[in-house]
């Protein structure tokens, strides 16, 4: 059973950064498209980023974020800088059980989702 493990959630001010963690518990880590997608109160989910082979960004977030991942320790990263209020969403780290092909942003294109965390930007 595939898990993903998040971290790095918390309170910031506008114009400050945070870094998303997300462990993952799959053996072929390095194939699956991995990423981030985030929901604030009253809205619906919508992708953020994601990679596999190369990073994809939705166009709020382009610039200011960045999708990494480590592939020795299973992980992927969001880093995020430059926030703003409207990124005030609860965050959520995903992969997709295929390990060939393109990236998904729709959130039906991946199988498995962490717990989610809570990133608050405060004005």
């Amino acid at each position: 059973q595939v898990q993903l493990a998040e971290s790095g959630g918390g309170l910031q001010q506008v114009g400050g950064s945070l870094r998303l963690s997300c462990a993952a518990s799959v053996p072929t880590f390095s194939s699956h498209a991995m990423g981030w997608f985030r929901q604030a109160p009253g809205k619906e989910r919508e992708f953020v980023a994601a990679m596999r082979w190369s990073d994809y960004y939705s166009d709020s977030v382009k610039g200011r974020f960045t999708v990494s991942r480590d592939n020795a320790k299973n992980t992927v990263y969001l880093q995020m800088n430059r926030l703003k209020p409207e990124d005030t969403a609860v965050y959520y780290c995903v992969l997709s059980r295929i390990v060939m092909g393109g990236v998904p942003r729709d959130p039906r294109g991946y199988e498995y989702w962490g717990q989610g965390t809570q990133v608050t930007v405060s004005s």
